[in-house]
Parts: C-alpha cells; sequence; structure tokens
C-alpha cells in the first residue's frame, strides 16, 4: 500500500462494510493561475451518502464537477492527479465523456427543468442514449424514475404538462428523476437544497436517504445540520484542501483536526 492511500485510510475514509466506488489520489485544479483543488485524495464508498462541508470557495464543488468532468467545459481550467470509478481512470483520453456524464448524474443548486413536459424530461436522457427501444419502454423508465423520486403519484394524470409547472420541491424531484433515468451508478448533488424550503428540503433529505440502497451519492451542503442528517461520510474542504475525511458521526463528534472543530463549531466560515 502505498504512503497516500495509508494516509487517506488513516483518516477513515473508507466505511466498513462498503466497497470503494471512487478513488481520487493527488487531484488538483487549476483556473488559469489560480490553484483551487491542491493534492485532494478521497475514497468516496459504494451505496451511501458522502458530504462535502466547508467555507464558500474551499473547493467543494469545484471537486464535485471534476467527477463527470464538467470541469472540462471551463478553457481556463486544467485537471491533474487521479480520479477511479470503478477502477476506470475517467480522464483516460479514450473515454466517452458523455456516456461518463450518463453514468455520473448532476443535480444543480437551483432545479432546471427542461422546458418541456414533465414526460419529456425524463423521456429525453434514455431517448438520447438509446437505452428505449421504443414508446413502452419510454413510458416504463419514465415511470419507474418518477416513483424512485417519489413524485409520481403527484404528477402521474399530468405528465404532459410542461415541468416548470411544478413547485420548487417537485422540480428538484424531477430533475433528480430525470438524472436517475438514465441507470446512472453515481449521482452528484451540488447543494440540492439551498432554493427550496424546509418542507421541501425534508422531502428531499428522504429521497437521497432512500436512493443511498442503489446509488453512490455525493452531496456538497453548507448546511451542518443536512450533512449529519443525510450522509454516512463526510469530507471538511479548506482552502483548497481535503482536511479530514471519516464517518460522519466522528467527524462531527470527534474531529481529529482543530480546524474542522472550528468550522463545525462556527468559529470560522
Amino acid at each position: 500500500m502505498s504512503a497516500i492511500d495509508t494516509a487517506v485510510l488513516s483518516k477513515g475514509s473508507l466505511q466498513a462494510g462498503h466497497a470503494t466506488k471512487i478513488v481520487a489520489r493527488d487531484v488538483n485544479v487549476f483556473y488559469g493561475a489560480k490553484h483551487a483543488l491542491i493534492d485532494v485524495s478521497v475514497d468516496i464508498p459504494e451505496k451511501s451518502v458522502t458530504a462535502f462541508i466547508g467555507p464558500s470557495g474551499c473547493g467543494k464543488s469545484t471537486f464535485l464537477r471534476c467527477i463527470n468532468r464538467m470541469n472540462d467545459t471551463i478553457p481556463i481550467c486544467r485537471v491533474t492527479g487521479l480520479i477511479e470509478i470503478d477502477g476506470q481512470d475517467i480522464y483516460d483520453k479514450t473515454l466517452d465523456v458523455v456516456q461518463l456524464r450518463a453514468r455520473v448524474g448532476m443535480v444543480f443548486q437551483k432545479p432546471n427543468p427542461f422546458p418541456k413536459s414533465i414526460y419529456e424530461n425524463i423521456a429525453y436522457g434514455p431517448r438520447i442514449h438509446g437505452f428505449a427501444a421504443g414508446k413502452a419502454d419510454l413510458d416504463v423508465a419514465v415511470e419507474s424514475s418518477l416513483r424512485k423520486a417519489g413524485l409520481w403519484e403527484e404528477v402521474k394524470d399530468r405528465l404532459a404538462a410542461p415541468g416548470t409547472g411544478l413547485s420548487g420541491g417537485q422540480q428538484q424531484r424531477l430533475c433528480i428523476a430525470r438524472a436517475i433515468a438514465v441507470n446512472p451508478s453515481v449521482i452528484l448533488m451540488d447543494e440540492p437544497c439551498s432554493a427550496l424550503d424546509p418542507i421541501a428540503t425534508a422531502r428531499i433529505e428522504e429521497l437521497i436517504d432512500e436512493l443511498r440502497r442503489n446509488f453512490t451519492i455525493i452531496i456538497v451542503t453548507h448546511s451542518m445540520q443536512q450533512a449529519a442528517r443525510v450522509s454516512q461520510q463526510t469530507a471538511f474542504f479548506h482552502l483548497g484542501n481535503v482536511v479530514e475525511v471519516g464517518e460522519t458521526s466522528r467527524i462531527f463528534t470527534t474531529p481529529s483536526d482543530r480546524r474542522t472543530q472550528d468550522y463545525i463549531t462556527g468559529r470560522f466560515g
């Protein structure tokens, strides 16, 4: 075992009983001359929720976007290091990025349904990726995804209505349903509840807890309470570094780094 693997394991980043889904080693991100992420190394266990916490601008969302290569769309961005999903280097030049983004779904801070019907919001992904042979297959995919997102009973009688006509919380669940319709193995969530009211937030958190049975979920959140409620593992980012990563219960009760303690208790951030 390498020195860096030993260091990561010593921080408790691997959960007992969970295989490792994502491995990151020495990941650095540069936006031009700005060094945004510095030697980030972390293991993400499968079929569990990992929360990224830390003050604004610390690199949480930057690292999240590395996992489905969304930083590729930024011309001045450069990423170095290794990120593997199921043992495959996702920055391999032969990798199909479109297929990667089908495997790694993304849910953003603000709900962003397509300007299409509820049905078409879900059917779009399976159709363009060739996962459905015809209308019957699409019908099954739409119903299955909406059921998994806890939205089917609320919208089953108005699938032709615009997705933008739903409430904020329903729109976010629609976006989650859209993400899982292409059968990803990983779902990335970038502050998915920050634009929602407390009731909608509670529903999304319940949904996250249900989805982790079948998906590996990574959530960026500014809410310490949310991280404590929904995640099994937490990584604390500060100034572009991962300071500490481990089981959520330990991070919030007995963190090993003073900076983690100071952030959790509100001394900075």
